[in-house]
């Protein structure tokens, strides 16, 4: 097996909690916290600049060593909490790993090949599993499971982690009847629906008007006869 360089994030122990981190982003630091079997979790901070460049290039999959002061600690990108409007990354949890022991992650689904039930019956490709649950050495967990499309021959047809191929260096846990992908029938949108509810108002409104003219019409003859009921003379 070749043996792949080593991505070296620098961290510091955080003394800084609670709502006090808010200090922490906008001198431009992540507060993060590493856990794992065996180990005292910690709190930390990391760089933000530095720690984009490095979430770009290892991902969820891939090893990286966090260097705090004289230790140097294997881990792997556990989770990563975003704003949800600005997208700032606002805190990183890191998974402490042995790299002599096996280790589960998600990794991403990656979808290879044309369908012909896509491009030759005009049917649509629905993805329905973004990512597998693999167990691995921590080097040895791949970066992407593909999944080659070109099988779905007819609408229809689907593939499921049992029918993906299977690997020396790592197992797939999630369970084997997951449909990933399937390739169905594509539905016309029908536009009957859409120019409804244009006549309908104006058939409510004349039947509504001419009841309104029909109800006022008794009123205004009540109105014209009470001047003569009331010169008649007494008894």
């Amino acid at each position: 097996m070749i043996k792949k360089e080593k991505t070296i994030l620098k961290a510091e122990i955080r003394q800084v909690f609670g709502k006090r981190v808010k200090k922490l982003r906008k001198e431009g630091l992540i507060p993060a916290n590493i856990f794992g079997k065996d180990f005292k979790s910690k709190a930390i901070t990391i760089n933000a600049k530095e720690f984009a460049k490095v979430y770009k290039k290892v991902k969820e999959t891939g090893v990286l060593y966090l260097k705090i002061e004289k230790e140097t600690l294997p881990v792997l990108i556990a989770s990563v909490q975003k704003h949800p409007v600005t997208h700032q990354i606002l805190h990183v949890d890191f998974k402490k790993v042995d790299l002599t022991q096996k280790t589960q992650a998600e990794v991403p689904v990656e979808i290879v090949g044309q369908a012909p039930a896509v491009l030759e019956k005009g049917g649509v490709l629905l993805t329905l599993t973004q990512s597998l649950l693999v167990e691995a050495l921590p080097e040895e967990i791949p970066q992407s499971i593909k999944v080659d499309i070109s099988t779905l021959k007819d609408i229809g047809q689907e593939i499921k982690v049992a029918n993906l191929p299977t690997s020396s260096t790592y197992q797939i846990l999630t369970e084997k009847e997951k449909v990933i992908v399937s390739a169905v029938a594509h539905k016309e949108e029908s536009v009957t629906p859409e120019t409804q509810p244009t006549t309908a108002p104006e058939i409510i409104t004349e039947k509504k008007e001419s009841e309104k003219e029909t109800k006022e019409e008794p009123k205004t003859q009540t109105q014209t006869q009470n001047p003569s009921e009331t010169s008649a003379p007494k008894k």
